[in-house]
């Protein structure tokens, strides 16, 4: 099970007994969350192999009729995703190459499948290599061949091929653009599908036509199939209108370098192809799965919470918006529960799911749970017996080490005693060095999965 690495210190830092026991309880709720999101656990509660028959969550697939297997893929949680395919095919596989976040590869015990390291969430060189690389491998399927793919979270990063005509600079520059404007991860890979020559479809194009496989764990609300990595296997719903209007939306437009616009433009007017759509050839033989998602580890916390014997209230695993608006939000229902008993009387666990955004305003460092917590600190101050957490899965908030943070009643007296403006460090985007200093980030390390992020709210 992840383990939450500093969480002698997050109890330390309890006011009360009864403070001191919401925190256990917070704590222990994500830690069973996590579990429950592991992506080697989804993959194996998902794929049974008997004899040469493929089962993958109630689609049946006979291996027999397959000449090779390759195995391509990458995000967050490919890597003990590709791990636990192994596993079950063992020397089916011809051959395999999976994208993982830097640092991480040597965690892996594979034999047919090799790993490539590569930068998130700004691409790089090793992203494009990583890219064509892979496009290189899927394309070696032939009619009667199976390629399965591995995707999660992070892969629109990690497996980046500009289209030609731009620049990778151009591509890290419109990505760095677009994740501090406060534009949702839907609008940002619609952006990143059509500068692309691997998102979108596209590599879905290059595998056919052999038969292929998705499995997809997904950091998308709602699991929009081709919002997941920007969908590399699946069919575009968006269009280059689509992401103009984005860019405008955002007043973004007349600031993306020339070469980007003029590939847009060039797209609306029909001289460059779009993306494949649903009618495409290419996505006859291909087979979409999600295995895994943000509910999954909705349900395994509002479990624990009611197994710890709270009332649980599961409130929704489709959480947008404004992170510190989130925050404020959940700080309100606090104060509702502890007024009134509305929506139920204490002892009481609200679990949130969802991925907001941070329209970045200020030059501080932080991410979108510290944000919320913020928010929700701001909120609550004053209240004892109530907590307040929120998580990014993957383990790393924004651009920062953190998971996320934690916060009570007490958080904002205990930084006014060390003269810190929470309001202030709130206006500059400067969460992650405000929980530095009062000591309630919370640290998992990379976590090897990636759904979306989690906001837990308990009050006794």
């Amino acid at each position: 099970m992840i383990k939450i690495k500093n969480r002698e210190r997050l109890l330390s830092d309890a006011s009360s007994r009864i403070n001191l026991k919401a925190r256990k309880i917070v704590l222990d709720v994500i830690e069973k969350a996590l579990d429950a999101v592991d992506p080697k656990k989804a993959v194996r509660s998902k794929i049974v192999l008997a004899d040469n028959l493929l089962n993958i969550n109630g689609k049946a697939f006979d291996l027999a009729t397959f000449k090779r297997i390759f195995v391509v893929g990458g995000g967050k949680a490919s890597g003990p995703m590709a791990e636990a395919l192994e596993e079950i095919l063992g020397e089916r596989i011809e051959d395999g190459l999976v994208v993982v976040p830097r640092e991480t590869s040597s965690r892996y015990r594979t034999k047919r499948i090799k790993f490539l390291e590569s930068s998130h969430p700004i691409p790089d060189d090793s992203s494009v290599d990583g890219a064509r690389k892979l496009l290189n491998l899927a394309s070696r399927g032939e009619e009667n061949d199976l390629v399965i793919c591995v995707i999660s979270g992070g892969g629109s990063s990690l497996m980046a091929l500009p289209r030609e005509g731009i620049s990778l600079g151009d591509k890290q520059k419109v990505t760095e653009m677009l994740l501090k404007s406060g534009a949702t991860i839907n609008e940002i890979n619609t952006i990143r599908k059509h500068i692309s020559s691997f998102k979108g479809g596209l590599l879905a194009k290059r595998s056919y036509p052999a038969t292929l496989i998705s499995l997809l764990l997904s950091d998308v609300v709602g699991d929009p199939l081709d919002v997941i990595s920007s969908g590399p296997t699946v069919p575009d719903s968006t269009t280059f209108n689509d992401a103009v209007y984005i860019l405008g939306k955002y007043d973004l437009w007349e600031k993306i370098p020339e070469s980007i616009r003029k590939v847009l433009s060039e797209g609306v007017k029909g001289l460059i192809q779009e993306t494949p759509k649903s009618d495409d050839p290419s996505f006859m033989k291909a087979h979409n799965i999600v295995i895994g998602n943000n509910r999954l580890a909705c349900l395994a916390a509002t479990d624990e919470l009611k197994r710890l014997g709270l009332n649980t209230l599961f409130l929704t695993s489709f959480m947008e918006g404004e992170a510190r608006n989130v925050g404020l939000m959940l700080g309100a229902l606090a104060r509702e529960i502890m007024t009134s008993g509305n929506p139920l009387p204490p002892p009481v666990g609200v679990i949130v799911g969802g991925e907001t955004t941070v329209t970045v305003t200020g030059k501080g460092i932080g991410g979108r749970n510290q944000e919320i917590a913020l928010g929700a600190a701001l909120k609550i101050s004053g209240l004892d017996r109530a907590v307040i957490a929120s998580i990014s899965t993957d383990g790393v908030d924004g651009p920062t080490d953190a998971a996320g943070a934690l916060v009570d009643g007490n958080t904002i007296s205990r930084s006014e005693e060390l003269k810190l403006d929470a309001k202030q460090y709130q206006k500059n985007n400067d969460s992650y060095t405000f929980f530095s200093e009062i000591g309630d980030l919370i640290f998992t390390g990379p976590t090897g999965t990636n759904v979306n992020d989690l906001s837990i709210l308990v009050v006794l």
